[in-house]
């Protein structure tokens, strides 16, 4: 029996700790639903990322423009369809930025780092594309799927490979995601790695897992540390493909990465936005499981924040005291929920304001928030094709 007790107190303290709570109050706010002024030639579709940089100009990328697909021999292969667009701090237009880049497919979000550097996270392609002010290319993470099966030996697309990057997912077209064919499959055992004897890189991990290195799977989301360090979650599909966070260096050298496909603590089901906050946690929007999962920069669990929905964008404040926003995103099949929620780190909810809709200060599919400011956010709509200026007012 001593023995017993002894091993449940391990696990318990293993386990990270579960943060729950209900009855969040409404916070008061005004909303600017008309803030981006384009010109007459340009359309903004789903409002798929929205960050600003050190100067207030706003930055979307937005799934529009004239998509195309081609028919390859395992799977469709897609192009455009994506378009990163810059306004000043009125909203005003300023310009598009890597107009015809290879891989603008289906857009999911855009991130502006402390440097001001344009990282581009494209969910169709899996790639993540750095920029810098200029709109020159820096980096590039991942490599985008190709149009045909190319080395099926080596378990990486087309007949007899299977497990890699080719073959199309067999589910997974949910959280607002491109069709199933457009992503890198790994909908096979082994979550993306190569199977044993294929040609690579070892035996397949857990499903989920991945290929350790820049191999993505419909990318998520990035973010960085305070030095320089690039966390990736890489997964939006539900049930197929990636479920991990991937790590590396300010070179894009990868150093580690964790999770894989479940529900237990550490373990992802759809990752949908991923932040880090002054002391290097990593929170991550794991959708699919309904919860917020905190980890040190290592991948250790430290926390798990429940009731506040299906978490799909989430955004660190800045400053001496921090706040985390994340939004409850209905799905594209009803107007339920919708709202979002203020809560301190610790996973203490302090409001949450607004609800599922098509009218100004209501939201339709929420995919990105930027809180560069703690009581002024961008919020960017998937439904509504819209960006709205958030003012939080004292209650």
């Amino acid at each position: 029996m001593n023995r017993f007790l002894q091993l449940a107190v391990a696990v318990c303290a293993c386990a990270a700790p579960l943060v729950a709570q209900s009855g969040a109050p409404d916070l008061p706010f005004d909303a600017n639903a008309d803030l981006l002024k384009l010109p007459d030639t340009i359309h903004l579709g789903e409002a798929a990322g929205v960050a600003t940089n050190s100067k207030g100009h706003i930055f979307v990328y937005t799934r529009t423009g004239p998509a195309n697909a081609a028919v390859g021999s395992s799977r469709t292969f897609y192009k455009a369809g994506s378009r990163l667009l810059e306004f000043d701090q009125t909203g005003k237009f300023v310009r598009e930025i890597g107009q015809g880049v290879y891989g603008f497919n289906f857009a999911q979000a855009v991130k502006v780092d402390p440097q001001d550097n344009i990282w581009v996270v494209d969910q169709g392609s899996s790639n993540v594309i750095k920029f810098d002010q200029d709109g020159r290319i820096l980096l590039v993470l991942s490599r985008k799927p190709e149009a045909i099966a190319v080395r099926a030996a080596a378990g990486r697309g087309g007949p007899g490979g299977g497990e890699g990057r080719g073959g199309p997912p067999p589910e997974g077209a949910r959280a607002g995601g491109p069709p199933a064919e457009a992503g890198r499959g790994a909908g096979a055992p082994g979550g993306g790695q190569p199977a044993a004897g294929g040609g690579g890189r070892g035996p397949a991990g857990p499903p989920g897992s991945g290929i350790p290195g820049d191999s993505f799977v419909r990318t998520a989301g990035v973010a960085w540390d305070k030095d320089g360090n690039i966390y990736i979650a890489d997964g939006v599909a539900v049930g197929a493909g990636n479920a991990r966070v991937a790590k590396f260096d300010r070179d894009g050298h990868f150093i580690k990465s964790w999770g894989q496909r479940g529900s237990e603590v550490g373990q992802f089901n759809s990752l949908r936005g991923i932040a880090l906050d002054a002391q290097g946690n990593v929170y991550v929007a794991d959708a699919g499981n309904r919860r917020i999962q905190v980890f040190d920069g290592d991948g250790n669990p430290k926390l798990q924040i429940a009731s506040v929905g299906t978490p799909a964008a989430i955004c660190i404040t800045p400053g001496a005291h921090q706040y985390l926003y994340t939004s409850n995103s209905n799905d594209a099949e009803s107007l339920d929920n919708g709202e979002i929620y203020k809560l301190e780190l610790d996973g203490r909810i302090v409001g949450k304001f607004g609800r599922a809709g098509r009218l100004p200060k209501e939201f339709n599919m929420v995919n990105a928030i930027d809180c560069r400011s703690e009581n002024e956010l961008l919020v960017g709509e998937l439904a509504n094709w819209r960006v709205q200026r958030i003012t939080l007012r004292a209650r």
